[in-house]
């Protein structure tokens, strides 16, 4: 259990490898809870068609019935890091943005394919302002909500980015888990927008690698002819049809209002301990805790993930995610016997 304080690719850093044998696990944004049982029979009946190749067509066209778009607007992927690496490869790219602090993987993915990136860098609270882009940017990528400061920029905002020669990437991975999804754009067919949305984290499925992006047509078909052939696995198939149906929207929203209770647990826990904690709309929260106190955590068996290879962020600040208030409880505790003055 002790900290690795040493981290090779700061962009390539994320909260799995936070996880260690007996460690209370905070450190993962996976919804802390059972799957459904329809969900189950899909994954297992996705397993019995492993025997065939997979095509995603029916899944395509369930997401764009969800969504009310048209299936050539759907490209299904293996999760949203296939999306990434696709956009990143798909163009060459003259002045790309990534929006910091945020989810790293897409720069990480645009350093890959050979892309010097610029970074816009926001100021804390970390809300979106547009005129910090260069007007010169024809690829930006933000979160939204964004990892990992629970942010969630206004639609309007998101949409004011967009402009003849340019590609807005919307990176929609926890929209699922705010009630309602009020600021979502996977709905807009938009010149130049693209969604990328990821079942894995709400539905509790990481390891299946399933997820999609919506754009324009041409986008889409020119993301496809880059992707390597049946990348998106049967159980990934069945997982996109079975969470694009009515009774998933349901339970998708049942969640999103658990979730909202177990962070306001968590929020009054950690304000409870005079810790500063960002205000937050989706599964995770960030706080200051102070120098020092990851690798306290850990040492008290506790993982939370750490902030500081996040651009835009340094060591005094943790991510929690949310968990049922048991977990925070025992959190709480641990986090106060470390603060605790000497």
């Amino acid at each position: 259990m002790e900290p690795t304080t040493e981290v090779l690719d700061p962009l390539r850093h994320h909260g799995d490898v936070e996880v260690g044998d007996g460690l209370l696990d905070l450190a993962v944004n996976v919804y802390a809870g059972p799957r459904p049982p329809w969900l189950e029979a899909a994954l297992l009946a996705g397993l019995d068609a492993a025997s065939a190749y997979p095509s995603v067509s029916a899944a395509e066209a369930a997401i764009a019935r969800h969504h009310r778009r048209e299936p050539e607007q759907v490209l299904a992927t293996a999760g949203a890091a296939e999306a990434f690496s696709l956009l990143a490869r798909s163009r060459p790219w003259r002045r790309p943005v990534v929006v910091h602090p945020q989810f790293t993987e897409p720069h990480a993915a645009l350093r890959q394919a050979g892309h010097q990136v610029h970074e816009v860098v926001l100021g804390h609270p970390f809300r979106l302002d547009p005129a910090l882009v260069p007007q010169d940017s024809d690829l930006v990528v933000l979160g939204n909500p964004t990892n990992p400061t629970g942010v969630l920029h206004p639609a309007a905002a998101v949409r004011s980015l967009l402009r003849p020669g340019r590609t807005v990437v919307v990176d929609e991975a926890f929209m699922d888990s705010v009630p309602n999804e009020p600021e979502t754009l996977a709905g807009e067919a938009l010149p130049g927008l693209v969604v990328i949305r990821s079942l894995t984290k709400h539905w509790s499925i990481p390891g299946i690698r399933a997820g999609y992006l919506v754009g324009e047509p041409s986008t889409v078909a020119a993301l496809r002819a880059l992707q390597v052939p049946w990348s998106v696995s049967s159980p990934a198939v069945a997982a996109m049809l079975v969470c694009s149906t009515d009774e998933a929207r349901e339970e998708s929203r049942r969640r999103a209002l658990q979730i909202a209770c177990w962070r306001a647990d968590l929020e009054a826990g950690l304000r409870s301990l005079g810790v500063e904690v960002l205000a937050s709309t989706t599964s995770f929260v960030l706080a200051r805790v102070g120098v020092g106190v990851h690798p306290a955590l850990r040492e008290a068996g506790v993982a939370v993930r750490r902030a500081d290879t996040f651009p835009g962020l340094g060591p005094e600040w943790v991510r929690i995610a949310v968990r049922p208030p048991e977990v925070t409880a025992r959190l709480v505790s641990a986090l106060g016997d470390v603060l605790a003055p000497v």
